[in-house]
């Protein structure tokens, strides 16, 4: 009895085919929000993971964490050397990790700072080994395979965070690829790892300074007050973008934040209460584009039920000559009811394709889809309810055309047609 509810399909091309395409389209966008809602949260709170306190340049404290944790905009500005060493001092204080941003390599950020930044997110060496001279880089997984980059490959960064914010290659300063990491499913895997020190030299203040203070080490020992300016000059000129902070007791989230904010030129701000705010704001729109795609379900199931019910006014002559040759009354339902299942399901099946093609494209498109590092062929979990749910969509609306084939009175049918 298949064939027969697809033959009828055929024959009704163009409607079946609307049919099909509302109902893609709205599996479609119902399954790029779920994607994006799902491993949007998953990847925001996987990033911030045993980070505390974000501190960096006065600013938007949203900008901020975006920057310095999920490497997706423009840093604040830079902050004094100095700052390290006042939060490493402070008792209540477990680990900074200080963050030096500026250039990128096609558009991949080169992300100055130390091996406890990798350690922070569990990544492991894959192949090669740990930065430590400079102008060597540790590339994530997924910013070596995309570069097709190698251990020993040698590139020259650009200025600016994105491919495209700057022209000027740093010419004299090559980096060197000693190594490359696991992948991890967090932000690590987008970027190229460096020292500090290499991202100084590299904007011409690290080798300077340093022979600066090298000469004043080897003067003489009556002119300790010049070498002590020496020092203290060029660690004054030395910044970095942001530091990461992990508390060592919970009373620290009560007196650090304000202290920095109130008593020094730099900003605090705390990850958990900006995700929170940001999830909220993108969690509004999700939310309004969920109830259109809903709507547009059930315009599709609305299309069906007409479409079915037009369809079976029209074939009740058909159908009462199967009853007639043979047919019981539950196979004459099920005719009906299987062509508005055929349509939801194929509505469906193409909606679901529709919508991880879109993320694909989008990914490759967009660079801000490319920095959340979605992964838009990943299924997740609440695509089988939407597809049941438009299932039932095409059911029900089919249910009403088939009950009045069901209850179809064969002599006045048939007398009615000759």
């Amino acid at each position: 009895m298949l064939r027969l509810p697809l033959a009828y399909m055929a024959d009704r091309k163009l409607m079946t085919g609307l049919n099909i395409l509302l109902l893609a389209l709205a599996v479609a966008t119902l399954v790029m929000l779920l994607v994006v809602s799902s491993q949007l949260s998953q990847r925001l709170s996987r990033n911030a993971q045993g980070i505390d306190l974000v501190v960096g340049a006065k600013g938007a404290p949203l900008q901020l964490i975006l920057s310095a944790i999920y490497q997706m905009d423009q840093p604040t500005g830079n902050i004094p050397l100095s700052s390290i060493a006042l939060l490493r001092r402070n008792p209540m204080v477990a680990q900074v990790i200080p963050m030096a941003l500026g250039d990128n390599f096609r558009g991949y950020r080169i992300v100055g700072t130390e091996p406890a930044y990798i350690d922070l997110y569990g990544a492991r060496i894959d192949r090669g080994r740990m930065f430590g001279e400079h102008g060597e880089v540790v590339l994530g997984a997924e910013a070596a395979s995309r570069l097709g980059a190698g251990l020993g490959q040698k590139f020259l960064g650009s200025h600016g965070l994105s491919a495209g914010d700057g022209s000027s290659d740093h010419d004299s300063h090559p980096f060197e690829t000693v190594g490359i990491l696991q992948r991890t499913g967090t932000v690590i895997d987008r970027l190229v790892l460096t020292s500090i020190e290499t991202v100084w030299e590299v904007h011409g203040i690290g080798h300077e300074e340093t022979a600066a203070a090298d000469h004043a080490d080897e003067a003489a020992p009556d002119h300790e007050d010049e070498d002590h300016d020496t020092h203290a000059t060029a660690d004054a000129d030395r910044e970095v973008t942001a530091l990461l902070v992990r508390y060592r007791s919970p009373a620290a989230a009560v007196r650090i934040p304000p202290m920095i904010n109130r008593q020094t030129s730099m900003q605090a701000a705390v990850p958990a209460v900006e995700l929170s705010r940001l999830l909220g704001l993108l969690g509004a729109g999700i939310e309004g584009a969920r109830l259109f795609a809903w709507l547009l379900a059930l315009i599709g199931g609305l299309s069906i039920f007409v479409t079915l019910l037009n369809a079976a006014s029209a074939r009740e002559a058909d159908l009462a000559l199967l009853r007639v040759m043979g047919a019981s009354r539950a196979e004459v339902f099920g005719v009906v009811l299987a062509e508005g299942l055929l349509t939801a399901l194929l509505g469906a099946a193409v909606g679901v394709a529709i919508g991880h093609i879109g993320l694909a494209v989008a990914t490759e498109l967009f660079v801000s889809f490319k920095e959340l590092g979605l992964q838009p062929w990943e299924p997740v979990p609440g695509e089988i309810g939407i597809v049941l749910a438009v299932i039932a969509v095409g059911l029900s609306a089919s249910l009403l055309p088939a009950l009045r084939v069901f209850r179809m009175d064969l002599a006045h049918t048939l007398g009615r047609t000759h």
